[in-house]
């Protein structure tokens, strides 16, 4: 019993994913607040820290809030007010809203992570790209491309280095480290890059470039407890990083339903999350939990009803499938919580 919940179900079904063959997992449950309980399995130890692929992407979209709320960025404007050479290849009407509800029309937009890091290079990069059907239109997942173009806004309004800005305004204010750009010196701790790493895990993805990067839709690093508490950041605000109804707004308005064509679901896309059943979320039994997935398993989500905001990470299973019933089973256990 921890802080009030009992989290004994979430750390036995745990402990059973680690006896049935994954190799490393880290769970942590929040309320009012504060972490209430964290706990890690397998080769995961309590100082561990996971690569967690797109549960990156809100950390991102949350700082273009903080823009938005300084009315330094406008959401109905296209991206090429703000980045003239944008428009280029048909892309002048896309609008910031588009971009950050994955409608603009560039889902397979390429960026490797050097070019993205280099802000001469990724600006080259993205005014090359041409449109894969018409903004609005159709809602198809932008891995990485989307969240290239908010990092480029980030930078360009507010002067800073887009992963400084994420830290000195969202972070930060959170108690958190810095999440995004990471020097390879200090990656040692990182699941996905120890000793206890499968060779499938580690060449699956090229992952110390993207950490380095910091790329913005899938280069976050960080604790099941890091991710947990920013979450509780986005139901309490309690360093008042943004102003009040663009935050309500990001976690509470849907602004795009149209059906992903992967999940078959409505997309249920905010500003920058996933509401109730959408695109990847296994927190779906709750029509208010807000949230987003990451490839290889991860989740990160928070349910406003209850307060409860909850992390799962893990490693060592490599078949998408079970990695989403997985999921499904973990953020279950953890709606249970609080009711």
């Amino acid at each position: 019993m921890n802080a009030g919940l009992d989290t004994r179900p979430l750390e036995r079904a745990a402990a059973r994913h680690i006896e049935e063959g994954l190799s490393a997992c880290q769970v942590a449950v929040a309320r009012d607040g504060e972490v209430a309980w964290t706990r890690s399995f397998g080769s995961a130890s309590e100082t561990t820290r996971f690569w967690v692929a797109s549960a990156t992407k809100p950390i991102v979209s949350a700082a273009t809030w903080v823009l938005i709320g300084e009315g330094r960025l406008e959401v109905e404007r296209p991206v090429a007010h703000y980045l003239p050479e944008f428009g280029r290849n048909g892309k002048q009407a896309v609008s910031v809203e588009q971009v950050l509800v994955m409608t603009c029309g560039f889902p397979n937009a390429p960026m490797p992570s050097e070019e993205g890091a280099d802000p001469i290079r990724r600006r080259a990069r993205m005014a090359e790209w041409p449109l894969e059907y018409e903004p609005g239109t159709r809602y198809v997942y932008h891995g990485m491309s989307a969240h290239w173009v908010l990092a480029e806004l980030i930078e360009r309004i507010s002067g800073q280095d887009f992963r400084d800005f994420v830290e000195e305004r969202v972070t930060g204010p959170l108690g958190l480290p810095r999440l995004l750009g990471l020097p390879r010196e200090s990656l040692s701790d990182v699941a996905q890059l120890s000793d206890a790493a499968d060779e499938k895990t580690r060449s699956a993805w090229d992952y110390v470039a993207k950490i380095e990067a910091g790329e913005p839709g899938g280069g976050g690093v960080m604790k099941a407890a890091d991710l947990a508490r920013f979450y509780q950041g986005l139901l309490h605000d309690p360093a008042g990083i943004w102003e009040p109804g663009v935050l309500a707004d990001a976690v509470g308005h849907v602004r795009c339903t149209l059906p992903d064509p992967l999940m078959k679901l409505p997309a249920n896309r905010t500003l920058g999350v996933v509401i109730g059943a959408g695109f990847g979320t296994t927190w779906g039994r709750s029509p208010t939990a807000f949230g987003w997935p990451g490839a290889g398993g991860q989740i990160g989500f928070a349910e406003p009803a209850t307060g409860i905001s909850f992390a799962f990470f893990q490693m060592g299973d490599h078949d998408e499938v079970s990695q989403f019933v997985r999921g499904i089973e973990m953020s279950n256990l953890a709606l249970d919580l609080g009711r």
